[in-house]
């Protein structure tokens, strides 16, 4: 079951700690690695393809990317998982990051089918990740972090994804 805004926010303002930026206090890289390699096996998987995987980010809270190719999608358009070092907090973006004001948006525009969105969705629920809307990534952050100096508009995708350096 997916959690409500208001959970998801509680989740966000828990996770923002000002002394940490790029990752959180008992931060294991390889656990995250591991977790990460299961997913993009897990969208190979399901999809039928290869997928192709950016990982270990540097200078960002962002883990990494999984790129599911717009041919083994439904609309043709390519699907775009980030997964952030905080939290196993991952996001779901038609085509990339900011492409559309989020899955709806796209769904409305046609570039994203819903099924294809709810096996995204299923496999990052089974695999422990916690799916945070794009729409909510990208509403104004409110934590205590500075973090104007890496965003003229900081918000909750800058904290947990973007360019902390």
């Amino acid at each position: 079951m997916a959690m409500r805004e208001t959970e998801l926010l509680a989740l966000l303002r828990e996770l923002d700690d000002p002394e940490r930026l790029e990752w959180p206090l008992h931060y294991d890289r390889v656990a995250t690695g591991l977790a990460f390699s299961g997913l993009v096996a897990r969208l190979e998987a399901d999809f039928g393809v290869s997928c192709e995987s950016e990982r270990d980010t540097q200078d960002s809270s962002e883990y990494g990317r999984v790129h599911v190719p717009a041919d083994a999608t439904v609309c043709g358009t390519r699907i775009v998982v980030c997964a952030s070092k905080f939290g196993s907090l991952a996001e779901v973006c038609a085509d990339n990051p900011g492409a559309f004001l989020g899955t709806d948006e796209a769904r409305e525009e046609g570039a994203l089918d819903p099924s294809d969105l709810a096996t995204v969705e299923r496999a990052l629920a089974e695999l422990g990740y916690v799916s945070v809307p794009e729409e909510l990534l990208e509403s104004d952050y409110e934590g205590s972090s500075a973090l104007e100096s890496f965003a003229r508009r900081p918000t909750w995708w800058t904290r947990f994804f973007g360019t902390v350096w």
